[in-house]
C-alpha cells in the first residue's frame, strides 16, 4: 500500500503542517471517507472501491479499509462515494441565463472538465430569481444530484439568497459538494471575476481617449456583479479626478434587450455622450444595434465598450472593445473545486482579466 498513499491531507495541510481538510479527524464529530482514506493510507478512490465492494483493489486492502471505516465509524455517503468513483456522479449546474454567451462560455467550461472525470452535468436555468434558483437547488438534491455548482451574480441583499445558502449548506452537510462563480455571500469554495479590476481598467481605456460623457448601461441594481463593476468604473473616474457622479447611468435588464433600451433612454436624455459603456457584451450589442439605428457612428460619434469578451465580440463591425474575462477555464476551476474533500476554510479562486481595445472606440470626436 506504500504506492497507493492519499494525498488529500497533503494538499490541503497548512503552513503549520496540520491538515485543513478533510482528513482531519479532530475537525469534524462525523468521519468523511477521506478520514478513512488517510488512516488506512490509501488514496480517495481505493476506500470508496474498498467500501463499495467495486474492482480494483485487492481483498487484503478491502478488509483493511473496512476495518479503519468500522473502528472511526464512518458511515457511507452515496454523494462522496459516486464523486469519489467518478463514474455515475451528476453535477448540477445552475446559471443565469443559458442563451447568454457568458454564461454558455462557462457551462462549456464545465461540461469539459466533466467530461475529463466521466461525469454528466445537468444544467438549471435561474433566470436571474432567486426563488427559481432556490427551486432548482432543491430539485437537484432531491436528484440526488453529488455536486452543485451555482454560476452568476448574487444579490447585493443577502436576504434575498438566504433560504439558497441554507439549503447548500444542509446539502453539504449531507455530503454533497459545493462551489460558486461570482457570489460574495454564500459560503462555498468561490471561483470569483476580477469585475471591479476588469471595470476600473475598461472605464480607464475610455478616460485615456479623452472621453469625459460617459453613459453606463448596467444590469439590475440588486446584483452584486453590477455593483462591483459599477464601482471600479467609479474608481477610474476618481483616479482621474472626476466625481462618480458625472457618470449617466442606466438599470436595464443584462441582456441585448436591456441594453438597447438602455442606450436609447440615455441617448434621449444626454444627447452629448461621447461613450456608451456596457456592463456585460450583450448590453454592448444592444447599444450597437441602436446607434447603427440612428445613424450614429462607432467609433466617430460615440466610442462603445463592453465587459465580458463573449466569443463573438472580435467578429462585430467594428469590434468590440471589452475586458476579457476566462470564462471556460471559470466553469473548469469551479468544478475542480467541487471536486475537492471540504476543508475547514473555504477556498477562492480569483480570476485575473485583460483588456481587449478594438475598434468600437477611439479617441473623443472634437467639438463642432
Amino acid at each position: 500500500m506504500s504506492g497507493d498513499k492519499v494525498q488529500i491531507g497533503r494538499r490541503d495541510r497548512n503552513r503549520k503542517g496540520g491538515p485543513v481538510g478533510e482528513g482531519s479527524t479532530n475537525r469534524r464529530s462525523v468521519p468523511r471517507l477521506a478520514d478513512v482514506a488517510e488512516q488506512a493510507g490509501v488514496s480517495l478512490a481505493s476506500a470508496s472501491r474498498s467500501l463499495s465492494g467495486s474492482d480494483g483493489v485487492s481483498e487484503s486492502m478491502a478488509a483493511h479499509v473496512r476495518e479503519v471505516a468500522a473502528r472511526i465509524g464512518y458511515i457511507a455517503n452515496v454523494h462522496a462515494r459516486t464523486l469519489a468513483g467518478g463514474a455515475t456522479s451528476t453535477v448540477g449546474l445552475i446559471v443565469h441565463e443559458i442563451g447568454d454567451p457568458y454564461f454558455s462560455e462557462i457551462a462549456s467550461g464545465v461540461i469539459a472538465e466533466a467530461d475529463r472525470h466521466r461525469l454528466t452535468v445537468q444544467i438549471c436555468h435561474s433566470g436571474r430569481d432567486p426563488g427559481t434558483e432556490l427551486r432548482q437547488i432543491r430539485s437537484l438534491v432531491a436528484h440526488r444530484t453529488d455536486a452543485i455548482i451555482v454560476a452568476g451574480s448574487g444579490y447585493v441583499e443577502r436576504a434575498q439568497q438566504a433560504e439558497a445558502a441554507a439549503a447548500l449548506r444542509s446539502f453539504e452537510s449531507s455530503g454533497g459538494r459545493v462551489a460558486v462563480i461570482g457570489r460574495h455571500h454564500l459560503a462555498a469554495d468561490a471561483v470569483l471575476p476580477a469585475n471591479r479590476e476588469a471595470g476600473r481598467a475598461v472605464a480607464a481605456h475610455l478616460l485615456a481617449q479623452g472621453h469625459r460623457r460617459i453613459g453606463v448601461l448596467a444590469g439590475a441594481a440588486a446584483l452584486t456583479t453590477v455593483a462591483d463593476r459599477l464601482a471600479g468604473v467609479e474608481d477610474a473616474l476618481v483616479e482621474a479626478g472626476m466625481a462618480p457622479g458625472a457618470l449617466a447611468v442606466h438599470h436595464a435588464a443584462f441582456t441585448r434587450d436591456g441594453g438597447a433600451a438602455a442606450a436609447h433612454e440615455l441617448l434621449d436624455a444626454r444627447p452629448d455622450l461621447t461613450a456608451l459603456l456596457a456592463l456585460n457584451d450583450a448590453m454592448a450589442v444592444g447599444a450597437l444595434s441602436v446607434l447603427r439605428s440612428r445613424g450614429i457612428g462607432v467609433p466617430t460619434e460615440v466610442s462603445v465598450a463592453g465587459f465580458d469578451d463573449v466569443s463573438f465580440a472580435a467578429d462585430l463591425a467594428p469590434g468590440l472593445t471589452t475586458v476579457r474575462l476566462p470564462m471556460a477555464q471559470m466553469g473548469a476551476w469551479a468544478l475542480d473545486l467541487a471536486m475537492k474533500p471540504p476543508a475547514a476554510r473555504r477556498r477562492t479562486r480569483r480570476t485575473g482579466f485583460e483588456l481587449m481595445a478594438r475598434g468600437s472606440t477611439g479617441p473623443v470626436r472634437a467639438p463642432s
